[in-house]
């Protein structure tokens, strides 16, 4: 099912909701109720909770989003140590530029295609990536530069493997929900409260009111899709992509 579709059902269920128990309150509310008499506390308290979900709401979505853009700055990161590391070589006898650069390039082609199908479907990294970036690794540290020219770009391209290497963690620890479960639970259970304290306004079956209630709703549930949708970063709809990858390494998915 589409991340969109589950965006539009999620909408119209929470203003479906709404309005039919908005409907069957009324009807079964005693025919000397007021409803311009609601206490000046719970108008208070109504407002006092509305305004701390919508707090809590703001933090939430600046988190998921934050984490998510830290991911793909990760991945940038991993790239650009390996193009580096891929550039860095070419000063290499030819057999030994040859080995990193394809090594490089079997690494870089697994992580776009089978890896991140792995992200995205299990949210986990693979072994066979990191066989892969351990063979650059030996590549590169099992070489003895054979003179001065070699060995000034031995240390820029170990410290290069190492900002892969971390990045590639980092990418790794990135890849599950950013949200713990119990804050899910906090954020819904605040939605149902704060939903909930518009019936004890005691709102009428006018269409305005009606209306007005069903887009308080649907604004809540878009502002949970949206956390929901950016709780992963490499697995739904706005995730981060390998476009690093393979603007850096064109021949990546060849």
């Amino acid at each position: 099912m589409s991340d969109w579709l589950v965006l539009l059902l999620a909408m119209l269920g929470a203003c479906a909701v709404v309005v039919v128990i908005t409907l069957v309150r009324h009807k079964r509310a005693p025919e000397d109720e007021d409803p311009n008499e609601t206490p000046d506390v719970i108008e208070y308290m109504t407002m006092w909770i509305g305004v701390v979900y919508a707090i809590v709401l703001g933090l939430a979505i600046a988190g998921v989003w934050e984490a998510r853009s830290a991911a793909q700055d990760q991945v940038q990161s991993e790239a650009q140590a390996l193009h580096e590391i891929y550039e860095r070589v070419r000063v290499y006898p030819p057999d030994v530029r040859d080995r990193v650069r394809g090594d490089i390039d079997a690494y870089v082609s697994h992580v776009v295609t089978t890896e991140w199908t792995s992200m995205t479907d299990k949210g986990e990294v693979t072994d066979k990536g990191a066989e892969l970036l351990a063979q650059v690794r030996h590549d590169v540290t099992d070489y003895r530069p054979k003179n001065d020219f070699e060995a000034q770009a031995y240390q820029p391209v170990l410290d290069q493997l190492a900002a892969a290497d971390q990045a590639r963690n980092a990418r790794a620890d990135s890849t599950g929900d950013t949200m713990p479960p119990v804050v899910w639970w906090g954020l819904l259970a605040g939605a149902v409260i704060t939903v909930g304290m518009v019936f004890a306004l005691q709102i009428r079956r006018t269409a305005r009111e009606l209306i007005l209630a069903g887009l308080f709703s649907a604004t809540i549930a878009f502002m949970l899709f949206l956390i929901w949708d950016f709780d992963a970063p490499f697995s739904r709809g706005i995730a981060a992509t390998a476009e690093p990858f393979l603007s850096l390494f064109p021949g990546a998915k060849g």
